[in-house]
């Protein structure tokens, strides 16, 4: 058995696996990592949990230490820089007339490479941008474009339901999501009522697809012909919450049955 955390490294980002060792940790302590950019600090989300060694996760590495004083300094000062590495970009961008948007800026807890972060609909030729940046900040600099839904969960907002964006909020990683899993769940393909903010399929049509699937296991399908106590008839809608379906009897008469009276 080993004691396992999770830790995040971005409030939004995902929860990765840390064996703690010995150390007393609790939820939203500062923690120093390995990872395979080098040191880096993010925050215990997850209580410490025994896991049996047939269930580690795979490269499993150690937590460090805790934060100490000297660190959160370190993690301060690499967030002034991150603020001037992003004004410096955004206005190298805007002198060169580079057809890209620029996103976020994320600089290495030790300083060893800073990363920027954008999205563009063309290819974007930045090499001299790079060497602006290098110059400037005398480190690997490294530009990395991503995606839309990406970009939604990094500057975050409020979607159509009035709560802030899932993929900014209670979402760990984003799956893939189908006009399919829209077709399950009877909505309108209307592209302005089943997209994101983003421009993309809500994310929200993924996590609540299964559930919809499960439910309509034991539902008869739309154009099928079933026999009703009061008739044969042919099932004309589904409205899976209630467990109800609309039947269109022979006679042309419409009834509503719950599927627990088939």
């Amino acid at each position: 058995m080993k004691h396992i955390v999770g830790v995040k490294f971005k409030k939004e980002g995902k929860i990765y696996s840390f064996h703690a060792a010995d150390l007393p940790l609790k939820k939203n302590d500062q923690v120093i990592v390995d990872t395979e950019n080098g040191v880096a600090m993010g925050t215990v989300v997850t209580e410490v949990q025994p896991v049996p060694a047939s269930k580690l996760p795979v490269n499993l590495k150690n937590i460090t230490r805790k934060a100490t004083e000297e660190d959160l300094k370190i993690r301060e000062d690499n967030e002034r820089l991150e603020r001037e590495a992003r004004q410096h970009c955004l206005d190298r961008i805007t002198e060169r007339n580079l057809s890209m948007k620029l996103t976020e800026v994320e600089c290495l807890f030790d300083k060893s490479k800073v990363i920027f972060y954008f999205t563009a609909e063309n290819r974007v030729d930045f090499r001299d941008l790079v060497k602006d940046l290098v110059q400037k900040f005398k480190t690997r600099i490294e530009l990395r474009q991503i995606g839309a839904r990406q970009e939604a969960r990094i500057t975050k907002g409020l979607a159509i339901c009035g709560r802030e964006v899932c993929c900014a909020s209670l979402l760990h990683n984003l799956d893939r999501v189908s006009v399919k899993m829209a077709k399950e769940q009877s909505m309108s393909l209307n592209p302005e009522k089943i997209s994101g903010l983003c421009g993309r399929l809500m994310c929200c049509l993924a996590f609540e697809y299964d559930g919809y699937v499960d439910m309509k296991k034991n539902m008869p399908k739309c154009g099928k012909m079933i026999d009703c106590p009061e008739g044969r008839g042919k099932v004309i809608r589904q409205n899976v919450l209630q467990g109800e379906i609309a039947v269109e009897l022979e006679s042309g008469k419409e009834i509503i049955i719950h599927t627990s009276d088939l």
